[in-house]
């Protein structure tokens, strides 16, 4: 089989069980972003992460290719491409409440960076509000399936991208770079 169809040359796509539909529809916008967001995960990984969060992120990675089959879906419900609860999110928050009892209590705005991997990490978490953004604009089109586990799940995860940046930063001992107001 070819990778390349040619049934995209026109600028449209064919949803999972659904219609076909312009590149620029809200869905592809929303779960192209989700795959962006996987990708900078998958490049995070490659280029080397503190070795306790390699884990994490490749359980978040299985969970945004699950939440981009249920964006991809018309109808997740029907075609049984809900994969993702409660139950996951309350992880995403455990890990949160793990990794802030080993940081010091934050008291400015930083800015993204410090080392490598806190930088892509800082990179994922700004992608991530993006893919937040995108989903909150699909979900609020008529007629597209419940989006809200997939909405909190990604703002949960822009929190934990967060501290899991700061939390890379302190495994190499690198520091927090600080905002400082502008002077004039």
């Amino acid at each position: 089989m070819k990778i390349y169809t040619k049934t995209g040359d026109a600028g449209m796509t064919g949803l999972f069980a659904g219609p076909r539909v312009s590149k620029a529809d809200p869905r592809i916008c929303a779960y192209g972003t989700v795959d962006e967001l996987n990708a900078v995960l998958g490049t995070l990984r490659a280029s080397g992460v503190p070795d306790d969060l390699n884990p994490i992120l490749e359980k978040i990675q299985v969970d945004l290719f699950s939440i981009g089959a249920e964006l991809s879906t018309p109808d997740p419900d029907a075609n049984g491409v809900r994969f993702l609860g409660k139950i996951d999110i309350e992880k995403l928050e455990k890990w949160i409440d793990q990794l802030e009892e080993s940081l010091p209590p934050l008291k400015q705005f930083i800015l993204p960076g410090g080392s490598v991997a806190a930088a892509m990490l800082h990179l994922g978490r700004t992608v991530c509000r993006r893919a937040e953004r995108e989903v909150v604009s699909l979900a609020s089109h008529e007629g597209v399936a419940d989006c809200s586990t997939v909405i909190v799940y990604l703002n949960r995860l822009s929190d934990l991208l967060f501290v899991m940046a700061r939390r890379a930063n302190q495994l190499v001992g690198e520091s927090d770079v600080p905002w400082h107001r502008p002077t004039t």
